[in-house]
């Protein structure tokens, strides 16, 4: 499937998309949105694949959030857009595809991701970020309050008093406040980004799925469930894992010392 305004690039069993608007700086569109959806359902309906990479193309920017152009207002009084009900179909849906996908996402952070694209950043699994890489919560530069998860994600990463002021103050995270508030996972120099992504794409996907699947529930329901919900949670979702035949490769492998080959059965 072709695309304009996306790449999307088979490498094995790992899927890698990229944004790919760079004379825009990868901001967001309609037709990006449109070329996501089709994406994201191509890859739900896969199950060779075990894993995705998100970043962008180029080294300026991983998005920079919604493309501005299509949004300006009358000249003549307030724009009479609802962007609350543009939110539901456009970000928000996109959001909440990437939080149920059933494969791990790696994001590559290959250049600043601001407004809403710093909420597509956050809302993979893991992030690597160039070492030139950035974070701007920059809504309110236009008036707005931060969108597309950013309020939800960044809290519970950096805390609430980070998260605020990084949102009122509009001022870049550099890549290595990133990896110090616990955003990236890694950050590696700007030529390796490529590499690195891949290599911890891969070693993603070589998990069991079920317990990939299982841990991303409990930890992302663990900071809205008192601890006797979350430990009925973790009760159920390792029974479920208890009958896989994974269980039984993992231990199995472990106790001849050699790596296990799990197969998602």
């Amino acid at each position: 499937m072709s695309h304009e305004t996306i790449t999307v690039e088979r490498i094995g069993a790992i899927v890698r998309v990229a944004l790919h608007r760079p004379e825009r700086r990868n901001a967001v569109n309609d037709t990006v949105h449109a070329e996501l959806r089709d994406a994201l359902t191509a890859i739900e309906r896969d199950p060779t694949l075990k894993a995705m990479i998100l970043t962008g193309t180029g080294d300026r920017a991983f998005c920079s959030g919604q493309d501005l152009s299509t949004r300006i207002p009358p000249k003549d009084g307030p724009p009479v857009r609802d962007l609350g009900a543009g939110l539901d179909k456009s970000f928000n849906a996109l959001i909440r595809r990437l939080r149920d996908l059933p494969i791990p996402i790696v994001t590559a952070l290959n250049g600043v991701a601001a407004g809403a694209g710093a909420g597509l950043a956050l809302a993979g699994d893991v992030l690597v970020a160039a070492r030139s890489a950035s974070m701007a919560i920059s809504f309110v530069n236009v008036g707005l309050i931060p969108d597309a998860g950013v309020t939800h994600h960044l809290p519970r990463l950096i805390g609430e008093g980070r998260a605020l002021a990084a949102a009122l103050t509009a001022s870049p995270i550099d890549s290595e406040r990133l990896l110090a508030w616990g955003i990236a996972w890694q950050v590696v120099d700007d030529a390796d980004l490529p590499s690195a992504s891949l290599a911890l794409a891969e070693r993603l996907a070589a998990l069991p799925p079920r317990a990939v699947v299982g841990t991303r529930r409990l930890m992302r329901a663990s900071l809205g469930n008192d601890l006797d919900t979350q430990l009925d949670m973790e009760r159920d979702l390792q029974r479920e894992c208890g009958f896989s035949h994974d269980y039984g490769e993992g231990v199995t492998a472990f106790l001849e010392k050699r790596p296990p080959v799990f197969t998602g059965r």
